[in-house]
């Protein structure tokens, strides 16, 4: 009779137990009966969907970075130990290297006899050295077919490596891999990732090859600080040339005439680098990209002389220096190397009429690039906004002479070219005469001049900006002849004047 209680009772006891244990955990969790805050415990945050990458300048005076991204899963890469020890570009073949595989302890030594009065020391368990490196090397990173590498330079790979590993050919005791490689694309490595962000180029790393007698290059740096030539305190991170050279003297002019142009260029050249990998759906391609070369631009130069005509109907270009640099941008884990070539040069375009003694400084910066979308595809960024005041202007004669002190600049992503870019601020200088006579023989000569400024930027998208992985297209895509030009000074006769106030003006394409 009293066996059912006992039986009921206790089964009373276990509900309770659990509503108890139940109601425990509860306390702990969230709270659910709130249907909106059901409803955001449920839902995903947005942000966290597509992860966001920061761009910075990679850590100087570390080893070599390195990113590989697992062919099986694809998304964006990880940081990796990894590095590529030799790369053959021609053949795609490179050997992996991985980290050196750590020594298990020394057994002590049973040598060495034991005192008479020392304790003896409790036995320890063996272990087997062998095993102990099994496991090491076991544990060691790899790569596999379907991997995607992303490298900062290495050794045979000054533009560094971004390819997929489609064939391993060898390895060695130390776990090092002979693969076969193919070029690969960003977002291969990148993912679904969003990045944005702008770097400066540092001045002390760029490779300079003077091309002229007498150029002269210094540069600032944060916390390493150099002066130019003339004295004049450099600003942070820029970079500045100055030439003095002769130009082609107009046939027949007088040595008195002959013509010179003498001044510096001074850049701080920034790499600007976004990517935004939410496709269009599928994630095979990303939904926006772009690449880009800014920074601020300082020149003041001068122009001399009676220069001579444009050769073959084109202006007469004398470069005077070649600058090359390999910044290696951090995207999250990834290096990615971007490759910067500068070429600066003197322009004239002249007919060779005109004898002008000119001076100009001039201040702006400057923007071009090529930025990707789904609705437009790969389209040209051309940006400038210049600063110019005449500090001398003197022209004698009628004609016309234009000179410019530019640059010519290529961007690109892991030896391939992206972007083509011609920055020319120019001075020019447009006279006119007319005579007045009289029967006695006597008569007059009156003439008015202009100077003015301005800046042409020409340049061009090219067809290895697909390396984003966006679809190809056939043909260059220019970035158009932009041109502004803004009045400096005028006059009548020979005259010299510092001109007007500087005239602004922005330039867009």
């Amino acid at each position: 009779m009293h066996r059912p209680k006992l039986k009921r009772h206790a089964l009373l006891t276990a509900a309770t137990l659990a509503a108890v244990l139940i109601t425990g955990c509860s306390t702990n969790s969230p709270t659910t009966t709130d249907p909106a805050a059901r409803a955001a415990a449920e839902t995903p945050d947005p942000a966290a969907a597509q992860e966001q990458l920061a761009v910075v300048s990679a850590p100087s005076g570390t080893a070599t970075p390195t990113a590989v991204a697992d062919g099986g899963e694809g998304g964006t890469a990880k940081k990796s130990s990894l590095k590529v020890a030799s790369y053959d570009r021609k053949t795609g073949r490179a050997v992996i290297s991985s980290p050196p595989v750590p020594k298990p302890p020394a057994a002590p030594s049973t040598s060495a006899s034991l005192s008479p009065t020392a304790p003896t020391a409790p036995a320890k368990p063996s272990t087997n050295p062998s095993a102990s490196a099994s496991a090491s090397a076991s544990t060691q990173p790899s790569v596999s077919v379907g991997d995607f590498i992303a490298s900062a330079p290495a050794p045979g790979a000054p533009d560094g490596v971004l390819a997929e590993v489609t064939q391993v050919v060898g390895a060695t005791e130390d776990g090092d891999k002979t693969v076969d490689t193919e070029p690969a694309k960003l977002n291969s490595v990148l993912g679904e990732s969003k990045a944005k962000g702008t770097v400066p180029v540092d001045p002390s790393a760029m490779e300079v090859e003077p091309l002229l007698k007498g150029v002269k290059v210094s540069w600032a740096k944060t916390g390493d600080l150099h002066f130019g030539p003339e004295g004049a305190k450099l600003p942070l991170g820029s970079l500045r040339i100055d030439v003095g050279a002769a130009v082609a003297t107009a046939e027949g002019a007088p040595a008195s005439a002959a013509a010179s142009v003498e001044g510096f260029v001074q850049l701080a050249p920034e790499v600007a680098f976004s990517y935004d990998g939410s496709g269009d759906g599928t994630g095979a391609s990303p939904g926006g990209a772009f690449l880009g070369l800014s920074g601020d631009w300082a020149s003041k130069w001068s122009l001399k002389g009676r220069a001579a005509g444009s050769t073959n109907g084109q202006p007469i270009r004398i470069p005077f220096a070649e600058l090359h640099s390999d910044p290696v941008i951090q995207v999250g884990p990834i290096p990615v190397v971007v490759n910067l070539d500068l070429t600066c040069y003197i322009q004239v375009n002249a007919d060779g009429r005109v004898t002008v003694d000119v001076e100009q400084d001039i201040k702006g910066d400057f923007r071009v690039g090529g930025t990707f979308s789904w609705a437009k595809g790969w389209t040209p960024v051309n940006e400038s906004e210049m600063t110019g005041e005449p500090l001398k202007a003197r022209v004698t004669a009628a004609g016309d002479v234009k000179a410019a002190l530019g640059a010519e600049a290529t961007v690109g992503l892991y030896g391939t070219v992206g972007v083509t870019a011609d920055l020319a601020p120019y001075v020019r200088a447009h006279a006119e005469a007319s005579a007045a006579g009289s029967s006695d023989g006597t008569g007059s000569v009156t003439g008015t001049y202009a100077l003015y400024g301005g800046v042409d930027l020409t340049g061009s998208l090219q067809l290895q900006l697909t390396i984003f992985g966006t679809p190809i297209f056939q043909k260059k895509i220019p970035l158009g002849a932009l041109n502004r030009e803004w009045l400096l000074t005028e006059g009548k006769g020979e005259a010299s004047t510092t001109g007007p106030p500087s005239t602004r003006t922005r330039t867009t394409g």
